[in-house]
């Protein structure tokens, strides 16, 4: 789950998680733009080589207390197959992972065969407290050799919980947009939108997706899947 290790500033990363459900009520009027649709057409359909697509996160794409099949990347297999996409979605979420778990676990939770990465990592960096710098570094890292690697990316981002100041989400937020700008990487600016502050989209813990809030991710972000899959063709 989120920031499933705690060390001496437990209550720091309590409070940090009870008002991770709130945050967005106060930054709801800087909604962030959507990124614009594929400008050349999908990728083609089932007659198409098959192509694999790992989605590289923490507990929010990885399925926390889901079945299997209402994790994000098995809904979102689901959702390409039914376009007619002849696509395998890898499951490589670690509940509780931050960037730097992410960075470290890369070589061997993105396989030589994937052709695609969505990189959905940054929450617990955020309810940790750690330095935005560390963060940028990290998701920096990830990307660069990913592109290195010839893998198109679609980076996942997340926002700061606002009770850690102003100036923390100041240099928090934009990470996701300047990384995927510096290495030509696919944008979705915010994983959970549409989903979060909506209670009966959520568990009981206010920040984990239900299957059906699962569902509202995948539909949001199913253009730019298929762009992320038409540059990989």
């Amino acid at each position: 789950m989120l920031c499933q290790h705690m060390g001496p500033n437990q209550g720091v990363i309590q409070t940090a998680m009870r008002s991770f459900l709130y945050l967005f009520v106060t930054i709801a009027t800087l909604a962030l733009p959507v990124a614009a649709s594929a400008q050349s057409g999908p990728a083609s359909a089932s007659g198409g080589e098959p192509m694999e697509i790992v989605v590289l996160g923490d507990s929010l794409s990885a399925g926390y207390l889901l079945a299997p099949n209402e994790a994000f990347p098995a809904q979102l297999e689901r959702e390409l197959k039914q376009k007619g996409h002849n696509i395998s979605v890898i499951n490589a979420g670690v509940s509780g992972d931050t960037s730097s778990g992410g960075l470290a676990r890369l070589d061997w939770s993105v396989p030589p065969t994937a052709d695609a990465v969505i990189v959905e990592l940054g929450a617990n960096d955020a309810l940790r407290g750690i330095d935005p710098a560390a963060t940028r570094s990290n998701i920096d890292s990830i990307v660069a050799r990913l592109t290195q690697r010839g893998v198109k990316v679609l980076v996942a981002g997340m926002l700061a919980p606002r009770n850690l100041g102003e100036d923390y989400a100041a240099r928090f937020d934009p990470i996701f947009s300047d990384v995927a700008s510096a290495h030509g990487a696919l944008l979705y600016p915010f994983f959970l939108e549409g989903v979060a502050m909506k209670p009966e989209l959520n568990l009981s813990d206010g920040m984990h997706p239900t299957g059906e809030g699962v569902s509202v991710i995948v539909k949001g972000m199913l253009p730019l899947v298929e762009e992320l899959i038409g540059r990989s063709r």
